[in-house]
């Protein structure tokens, strides 16, 4: 198939080298000249694994190609991918703006009938009125006769692990009630589908509140367990005790039940923001969202507390190590980290931070550019040199198992702030490390 995709980030770009993979014919739009033009010459301007071979590979066997024009993709199919981002605005609504313009462009040049597929997480009811404002620009145009039909496909993908959930999905989510839609989008996506039936068809609104209900849900048992882990501090319990214990009821599962300093990224944060924005809109009072939130956005100002409470509130002249900087392991994204909170906290306190990451540095360097109180080492050893504290804000692996006996010879107080929980307290005992986690008495 002839397939176009608009949008060139985390999910527009593994879709369309996905979809190029397996044979499709697949057009990418990125109006960034910057981004497009390293695109076109191979690079990928994202840290995701296993993509940079992909687009590489299928850029190469020509069955993915790059343009910034309108035209190039109403020329080359009738079936267009929506992938643009839909950021938060002001009050935390998703904002359209981006996808209204795909679909104006899209109706203000087509002259044959088009198939819309969103793929960009937005509020429900966006895909009737993405066909609505077609419509209406093709009925301007005195094109009224040309058909556009919008399905609603949400994405249900991992950063870190995109490519590889896009190429076996747990789920492919249709809504629409389309006959011919559904079965261009079973054609589509037959070869994802072969070992057992993975398409659910539904209306385009479910499908819609589906994608929000997911990443909600997922960010409530985030902070359900931070929440278990603060009270856990309160009792004297353990939290990894408590976690293992909990893990092991099938109806609750280990999935998403790890303690830590909080949630961030570019879908979390914003999606529950998205949903009860959308709800107040409707006169609902959305109390489970408003708490998740609420409990977030305290669990990241946790290790801040931590440590200013050890050091009695004052870290002026203290250099403190940290290790990671993006929201999570095995992507580069630092949208809504919490080691955005930790640092700006540690820099209001007084404090000089020197930092590692192995994805994040250059996106970390854009935030917060060349500042004196913050060096971007080379290493997460080099980070521990002349350090008086480590603080540790993303699992990447690298950092589960250090040199222990390293970081307790560079470290001036011996002090361990963990915020994902990677180590055992009896260990960093045992090296004269004193060791502050989360929902464990620090030892």
């Amino acid at each position: 198939m002839n397939i176009c995709v608009f949008g060139a980030g985390y999910v527009g770009l593994v879709q369309a080298a996905v979809l190029a993979n397996v044979g499709h014919n697949v057009l990418c739009i990125e109006t960034d000249v910057i981004k497009r033009a390293l695109l076109q010459r191979g690079e990928v301007p994202i840290f995701e694994p296993g993509l940079e071979g992909l687009v590489q590979a299928n850029c190469k066997e020509g069955r993915l190609r790059f343009s910034g024009d309108i035209k190039d993709a109403v020329q080359h199919a009738g079936i267009q991918f929506i992938a643009v981002g839909t950021p938060s605005d002001a009050q935390g609504y998703a904002d359209l703006s981006f996808v209204n313009e795909v679909a104006r462009g899209i109706a203000q040049e087509t002259e044959t009938n088009q198939l819309i597929i969103n793929k960009s997480t937005a509020p429900v009811g966006t895909a009737d009125a993405i066909c609505e404002l077609m419509q209406s620009v093709l009925a301007e145009r005195g094109k009224a006769h040309l058909s556009v039909d919008v399905v609603s496909n949400p994405e249900f993908l991992k950063q870190g692990a995109a490519v590889s959930d896009c190429q076996r999905p747990d789920r492919i989510i249709v809504g629409s009630d389309n006959p011919a839609s559904i079965e261009t989008l079973q054609e589509l996506y037959a070869p994802f589908n072969r070992n057992r039936e993975r398409i659910i068809v539904m209306d385009r609104r479910s499908a819609e509140l589906t994608k929000y209900a997911a990443n909600c849900f997922l960010a409530t048992k985030i902070s359900f367990m931070n929440e278990m882990a603060n009270l856990s501090e309160v009792f004297g319990a353990d939290i990894e005790m408590v976690r293992r214990g909990l893990g092991s009821d099938p109806r609750i599962g280990y999935d998403f039940i790890y303690p830590g300093c909080g949630y961030g990224g570019a879908c979390f944060p914003k999606d529950v923001r998205a949903l009860k924005s959308s709800a107040h809109a409707e006169g609902f009072e959305p109390v489970i969202l408003q708490a998740v939130e609420s409990v977030n956005e305290r669990q990241k100002r946790k290790l801040g507390e931590n440590i200013l409470r050890h050091y009695g509130g004052d870290l002026r002249g203290r250099v403190i190590a940290l290790w990671g900087l993006a929201f999570k392991a095995n992507t580069g994204d630092m949208r809504e980290a919490p080691s955005r909170t930790l640092l700006e906290e540690l820099w209001r306190a007084g404090a000089t931070v020197r930092a590692f990451d192995p994805e994040a540095m250059p996106e970390c360097f854009r935030l917060y550019g060349d500042r004196p109180d913050l060096l971007l080492v080379n290493s997460k050893e080099e980070a521990l040199l002349g350090a008086d504290a480590l603080m540790v804000v993303t699992d990447w692996q690298s950092f589960k198992a250090p040199d222990f006996e390293l970081i307790r010879c560079e470290l001036k107080d011996g002090l361990v702030f963990d915020g994902r929980n990677l180590y055992d307290p009896h260990v960093m005992r045992r090296y004269g490390l004193h060791y502050y986690s989360i929902g464990r008495l620090p030892v």
